[in-house]
């Protein structure tokens, strides 16, 4: 006999503002129990370190979590100029130290030019990537170094927003970059690109896919929802669909929406000739994604069951 599922039917996208000191994953632990979900995912880590924009999928939205996680990301950050920590980060060991004053902003803005466009990236040791199936992070608190192959990255906006001079000179800074690109090794390349050490103090993320800052929820903000009826978190959900708005959409007549969602191809007139396309019955309820087949039938290949 199949076990019983425990916790509400939730389907939507809650856009978490993560608060420091938590892992993504405690906030999505946390955000489950208020939502009484049965299931609910997160779209890529954030450091314990970061706050700011984590998108949460419950539910049927977790079959589109891949989307928000293969998105652009933007940040702001705040990086430290002449002292290097084991972790890349405020929270790690210092290792090295030199003297910043020598340092002006154009310097630095020289140096984050150098650093806008496709780059090489190497991961830290402290982060969540795996080798053999164990995080290289506790690899790292083991004191075990392994090689990391570098990966093109696309920094597509890379500005200073304020500098301050000093021995350990301080740069805020805005970042808009493609997915798997780490600000910590960010900020230790401008360190490189000066001959100093460097780290992240500071970071907040703005944006992940189409979720911005602006329509965050902060944790405490949901808890006191939470206090006045499990049902008012329910209108703090995004639609399912809203990572997905760069797909072309199309509508179905009730008789292919019939087909489809048995998983079969289905003919709909006017559809795109190639690609993903977003599905929709004539009243515009959400179905899924499809695939556009060589002989132009659309082919179902991830649904929603929201009945």
């Amino acid at each position: 006999m199949a076990r019983r599922r425990r916790g509400r039917a939730v389907n939507g996208v809650l856009v978490l503002d993560k608060p420091m000191g938590l892992t993504s994953n405690a906030a999505l632990q946390i955000c489950k129990r208020l939502f009484d979900a049965a299931k609910a995912g997160h779209t890529g880590s954030l450091d314990p370190l970061a706050t700011g924009v984590l998108p949460l999928c419950f539910g049927e939205a977790t079959k589109f979590s891949q989307f928000v996680l293969d998105a652009d990301k933007a940040y702001t950050s705040t990086f430290v100029l002449g002292v290097g920590t084991d972790t890349l980060d405020v929270e790690g060991q210092i290792t090295a130290r030199a003297d910043a004053s020598i340092l002006d902003e154009g310097a630095v803005k020289s140096a984050i030019s150098a650093l806008t466009g496709d780059i090489e990236q190497v991961p830290p040791m402290y982060s969540a990537l795996k080798r053999n199936g164990q995080p290289l992070y506790k690899l790292a608190r083991q004191g075990v170094e392994v090689e990391r192959p570098s990966r093109r990255v696309s920094i597509k906006a890379f500005e200073c927003l304020a500098f301050r001079p000093g021995a350990a000179a301080e740069v805020d800074v805005a970042v808009h970059c493609s997915k798997g690109t780490y600000i910590r090794s960010l900020a230790e390349a401008l360190g490189e690109k000066m001959g100093l050490p460097a780290h992240v103090s500071a970071l907040r993320r703005t944006l992940a896919g189409p979720y911005v800052l602006q329509e965050s929820i902060s944790l405490k903000r949901l808890e006191e929802i939470a206090a006045t009826g499990i049902e008012g978190l329910d209108d703090c959900l995004c639609p399912m669909d809203g990572s997905l708005q760069a797909l072309p959409a199309v509508s179905l007549v009730e008789s292919s929406a019939f087909y489809l969602q048995r998983g079969q191809p289905v003919l709909v007139p006017n559809a795109p000739t190639n690609g993903t396309l977003r599905l929709y019955t004539a009243d515009q309820r959400f179905l899924g994604i499809g695939e556009v087949l060589d002989d132009g039938r659309v082919a179902p290949r991830r649904l929603v069951n929201d009945s």
